[in-house]
């Protein structure tokens, strides 16, 4: 694992229940702030045991991961709901309300 991954890890780490980070953000706070795509993989290459709460990192419009990825859409929704994470209408996150500002 290099540096830049463990270092999105560790940020990850620390976003609160009840808010949210884009992959753009996690990028920026890493020292790479047009590494968003790498954020991504990073995430889908995260180790099981470090038990992440990547499900808290969406994409700038506050839309949901791909369904291939953190158990789909579905589970990554239900899992931001329990944490009192709002909805608008269309599905994306209310990123007004639970942006998560590091």
């Amino acid at each position: 694992m290099n540096d830049f991954y463990e270092c999105i890890y560790q940020f990850v780490a620390h976003i609160p229940p009840g808010h949210v980070a884009t992959y753009g953000r996690i990028a920026a706070l890493a020292g790479r702030p047009r590494a968003a795509r790498q954020v991504g993989r990073a995430l889908w290459q995260c180790p099981d045991g470090r038990h992440l709460p990547c499900h808290r990192v969406v994409n700038r419009f506050g839309e949901l991961a791909p369904s291939h990825v953190f158990g789909g859409e579905g589970l990554q929704r239900s899992q931001l709901e329990q944490e009192g994470v709002a909805f608008l209408p269309d599905g994306r996150i209310d990123l007004q309300k639970h942006i998560w500002n590091f």
